[in-house]
């Protein structure tokens, strides 16, 4: 049988000692697309031996959004639900605690944010070391990740964003805009409207690697070599994250602010002790880009007290279909009060980009 981690390892291991530049980029782009290729195997060999019931817990989602705390274990994951939520996540101070998804949900500026404390996370977690595997892919279906590192334990995010990467998931990253289209002959052609520091020449050795000997490649947005790897795999998901540093009562100030700025973290709180929780809502709440629009209905009363919950640059249209799936079928026009409009009730269509606290009437036919 294949040995898929030796493989790996032995390629990993011949990048370290690789120093990147203009001479080695090619050699660079070939060895990486090996490696995600071996990565690839290696899963499909684990999915067919174990089937995939194996990995997921069964979350169902409510409320606005999504977030996915992740950490090593006795992190302070269940005390910051506890803390956000007021569910009763089981504390203790040892570690693998939480042994299954505990859910709750966060009310804040009217929305209300489902927080899901998982089962901490351990190096080796992408291969299933530790049930890993069921944890990670719980990720697949969040809105936004918290990683939660104890600030006594500062090694530990590395460990966490290895095995975040591992699991083809992109943390505060934007999906490349890099379109590829396969043809039956002609070799590779590519476009840029961006100067990338990968030369066609690498691209085109590591799209090989792939089997892949005739295509029209067009290039949007800046990428390096990995990410373009991401765009020929096609099997990445990219989810906004932020780094939140626990336990900061447990050591002396010039400590937590070393360790902030060594993983440059986004906050640092105290879960026990109530530290800079309010600032980790407000947080949450613009990491996961939403914004209100008040609902009218005509010759009456904005409904300023339950808005519509909805993401930022959202249009008249994206309301429509996520309050009736017929709404934007029907829709005859709307009267927009607000930052988005030019004057009050003015007269608007489904292309209109709304704003936060925009006040929405929608006029069917």
């Amino acid at each position: 049988m294949v040995d898929y981690n030796k493989q790996i390892k032995e390629f990993e291991d011949e990048l370290k000692k690789t120093k990147y530049n203009k001479a080695t980029q090619g050699h660079v782009g070939i060895v990486k697309a090996k490696i995600a290729q071996l990565k690839e195997k290696q899963e499909s060999r684990v999915q067919k031996k174990t089937g995939s019931s194996e990995y997921g817990y069964s979350v169902r989602k409510s409320g606005d959004g999504t977030v996915l705390l992740l950490g090593f274990p006795s992190a302070g994951k269940s005390t910051l639900l506890n803390k956000l939520t007021g569910a009763k996540s089981e504390v203790a101070a040892y570690a693998f605690t939480t042994l299954t998804v505990i859910p709750g949900m966060m009310d804040y500026k009217q929305a209300k944010i489902q927080i899901l404390d998982v089962p901490g996370i351990v190096s080796g977690a992408a291969s299933g070391k530790g049930r890993g595997k069921e944890v990670l892919n719980v990720i697949l279906n969040a809105d936004l990740v918290l990683m939660v590192v104890d600030v006594t334990h500062p090694e530990h995010y590395p460990a966490i964003l290895k095995e975040v990467w591992d699991s083809n998931i992109r943390l505060n990253k934007t999906k490349p805009e890099v379109f590829i289209k396969k043809k039956a002959y002609g070799g590779i052609n590519i476009g840029k409207t961006v100067p990338i520091e990968i030369d066609d020449d690498t691209i085109k050795k590591i799209m090989r690697e792939f089997k892949i000997v005739s295509a029209d490649v067009l290039i949007r947005s800046l990428v390096d070599v990995d990410a373009f790897i991401d765009v020929i795999e096609g099997n990445k998901k990219y989810v906004p994250a932020i780094t939140c540093v626990t336990k900061m009562d447990l050591t002396d100030a010039a400590k937590v602010d070393r360790v902030k700025k060594e993983l440059n973290a986004d906050i640092c709180i105290s879960a026990e002790q109530d530290l800079n929780i309010g600032l980790l809502k407000e947080l949450i709440f613009e990491k996961m880009d939403f914004m209100r629009v008040c609902l009218k209905e005509p010759k009456k009363d904005a409904d300023t007290e339950k808005p519509l919950i909805i993401k930022r640059n959202s249009t008249i249209e994206d309301v429509c279909n996520k309050l009736h799936k017929d709404f934007a079928k029907k829709f005859k026009f709307a009267r927009v009060w607000g930052k988005s409009a030019k004057f009050s009730g003015q007269k608007l269509f489904l292309k209109h980009v709304l704003l936060d606290k925009d006040i929405l009437e929608i006029h069917l036919r």
